[in-house]
């Protein structure tokens, strides 16, 4: 059997209900126990809407405290305890990346002679590009060389338009080379920076520096489809 309780004020009259409903053995409310603004003290079978912004007591049959109700937030306060959820739950999943990265970098790299050998790889391909891209170059100057001197007999004329149009198809293809000659030798600098970083992060792990503990792991230098990418 059920039963719909609704309680005063008074801490005599909910002992007094308590006590009824222990004799007759009919039911088991849980009650809703409070003290107001005004130093009242409240008593319901439902959350008690005068309590809403203060803790209220949920009681068990015996009068014994089966749990603390907090007080019901506002728009701002619930806005602000949800941001706090998700930036929690951000940051153990932060967390949970770095531990998984740091176990996987611990596996790639057994000790620094394979970091080494793993950075060498990295660097092998774009080191092979600034070697190519220099030697077009040379071959570039070295065919312009014929081009300045044949424009020795146009000094003071316009130079004919084929002339012309192997000189600028000439410097184009210098600076396209100078610019990726450039742009590898920064690439190099980007990949043993972060190799450095790297090795800095294994150094402490070899040593025995729990994963996961020092943060973010940067982005691997290792390219894809090199020996030793993740």
């Amino acid at each position: 059997m059920g039963c719909e309780l609704s309680f005063s004020t008074g801490a005599a009259r909910l002992t007094l209900s308590l006590g009824l409903m222990l004799a007759a053995g009919t039911c088991s409310a849980a009650i809703y126990s409070c003290v107001d603004g005004s130093g009242r003290r409240m008593t319901s079978d439902r959350p008690i809407t005068e309590c809403s912004t203060r803790e209220q007591r949920l009681l068990n049959d015996d009068g014994s405290v089966r749990q603390i109700v907090p007080p019901t937030m506002t728009a701002d306060e619930q806005a602000e305890a949800e941001a706090k959820a998700r930036q929690a739950a951000a940051d153990r999943v932060a967390l949970q990346d770095a531990i998984r990265r740091d176990r996987n970098l611990l596996n790639r790299f057994p000790n620094e002679a394979a970091h080494t050998k793993s950075r060498e790889a990295a660097l092998d391909d774009v080191r092979k590009g600034v070697k190519f891209s220099e030697d077009r170059l040379a071959e570039l100057q070295a065919a312009r060389k014929p081009l300045l001197a044949e424009t020795e007999f146009y000094a003071g004329k316009p130079l004919p338009p084929l002339l012309k149009q192997k000189l600028d198809a000439n410097d184009a293809a210098a600076a396209a080379q100078r610019s990726l000659v450039q742009n590898q030798k920064d690439e190099i600098l980007r990949i043993n920076a972060l190799y450095d970083l790297e090795l800095s992060r294994l150094r402490k792990l070899w040593a025995g520096t729990s994963p996961g503990s020092m943060g973010k792991l940067p982005p691997s230098a290792t390219p894809v489809g090199k020996a030793g990418s993740p």
